[in-house]
């Protein structure tokens, strides 16, 4: 089966863009869609969170919730607002955050490359988000939110989307945010069989954000492929939707962390102790971290620069890794935090939001100590899933987010 497949997109009609367009589904809470699709009737929020629709007391993971989201699909397709290309296409789809591009291509990824590992994960994943994920693929029978794919950059298949894309885009949209997301169709059989080729010949993809939406791909696909005892493995269920970029052109930033009590030292006990391991010194201005195995750490309005001794630097693609030396090293034996996925005491802070946030959520007196790392690389996230290891969580915090409602996949 190939790697990836073009498909027939359900997408935006001309002019509608703007209409529909939105944020991902996972970056707001309810409160917060609610008031972003106000007076936004084609929003596609009304698709990705349709809560927002119904009575404020309404559980998320109600099966009304999901009947909504088929309604409110349902509505936009008979009015016209949103329509399906005649013939399976890829697409171009360029994100412009500032003075950053990235170029990728949107396309259908193979649950069965992901089942065998072909395509590659780094994390795990939460049964009742994958649940979720589910139960809204299912009821929708689409795949409305693109799971977040990297393949390691590949001249054939980025000077196509470099060609591609000098073109007009079919969609061309700043999202309030000021990220401004263009796409291109690619429904040309030569273009698409050079990508599809290009794609078989690589060993492997990886998954860098959307490891529920892809692990949700594939309980929808095997559940369905199950289901169907005249199954060819050219149904629509075989695969997911994708968007997938070139290693060499990814943003990581910055995933910090604070920490709400000192675990019952004093400033003074922490700093002793973090001096068994860190050479450290007090600075002026935040101490942004310029390299691995540097940590700028905020306590008691001042900011200090911690360098990890090398000794201490292990030769393992995790261990490595700058938020495991932190947690290793600091967090865990210093200020008792051993499962930062449960663990209240700790919190984790988008590099987006900047230094400030830090100082801002240490000053509030609601945390005690806030810790600035360096980002994750994306030879270091591959190095990971290569070895089929998991990374510690919010490891990664990817700029600029994917938008919902550009195309999306409909499972027949």
């Amino acid at each position: 089966m190939s790697l990836i497949k073009p498909f027939r997109g359900l997408r935006p009609v001309a002019g509608r863009e703007n209409d529909v367009v939105a944020p991902p589904y996972d970056v707001m809470n309810r409160a917060e869609a609610k008031q972003m699709a106000e007076g936004r009737p084609w929003s596609f929020l009304h698709i990705s969170r349709p809560e927002i629709d119904l009575p404020d007391e309404t559980d998320p993971y109600d099966a009304s919730v999901y009947a909504k989201g088929r309604e409110n699909l349902d509505h936009m397709v008979a009015e016209g607002v949103l329509a399906r290309d005649s013939v399976p296409c890829y697409y171009a789809y360029r994100l412009t955050m500032g003075e950053h591009v990235q170029t990728g291509i949107v396309a259908t990824a193979s649950v069965e490359a992901y089942d065998n590992d072909r395509i590659k994960k780094h994390e795990f994943t939460r049964p009742v988000k994958e649940d979720d994920r589910v139960r809204q693929v299912d009821t929708l029978n689409a795949q409305t939110g693109p799971v977040f794919l990297v393949y390691k950059a590949d001249q054939t298949i980025d000077g196509i989307l470099a060609e591609v894309s000098k073109g007009v885009p079919a969609i061309d949209v700043t999202a309030r945010d000021g990220v401004r997301h263009e796409l291109w169709v690619i429904d040309d059989e030569d273009k698409i069989g050079t990508l599809s080729a290009a794609f078989d010949a690589m060993d492997a993809i990886y998954v860098a954000d959307g490891h529920h939406r892809s692990a949700a791909g594939s309980r929808v696909g095997n559940a369905r492929k199950a289901a169907n005892p005249e199954h060819t493995g050219e149904e629509n269920y075989n695969h997911f939707l994708s968007v997938i970029f070139p290693h060499d052109q990814m943003q990581i930033l910055d995933y910090n962390r604070v920490v709400r009590d000192l675990n019952g030292l004093s400033a003074e006990q922490l700093l002793a102790r973090i001096a068994e391991k860190f050479d450290f010194e007090a600075v002026a201005q935040a101490a942004k971290p310029v390299a691995p195995a540097t940590f700028g750490m905020y306590l008691g309005g001042q900011w200090y620069r911690l360098q990890l001794r090398e000794e201490l630097i292990p030769d393992d693609p995790v261990a490595s890794l700058d938020v495991s030396l932190l947690a290793d090293n600091l967090i865990e034996p210093i200020l008792g935090i051993s499962d930062p996925r449960r663990d209240e005491r700790i919190d984790f802070v988008g590099g987006i939001r900047g230094m400030g946030e830090l100082e801002k959520r240490v000053d509030s007196g609601n945390w005690a100590v806030a810790f600035a790392l360096f980002p994750t690389s994306m030879e270091a996230l591959m190095a990971v899933a290569d070895a089929g290891e998991v990374m510690p969580p919010k490891s990664t915090w990817f700029e600029p987010k994917l938008a919902d409602g550009l195309v999306s996949h409909v499972l027949d």
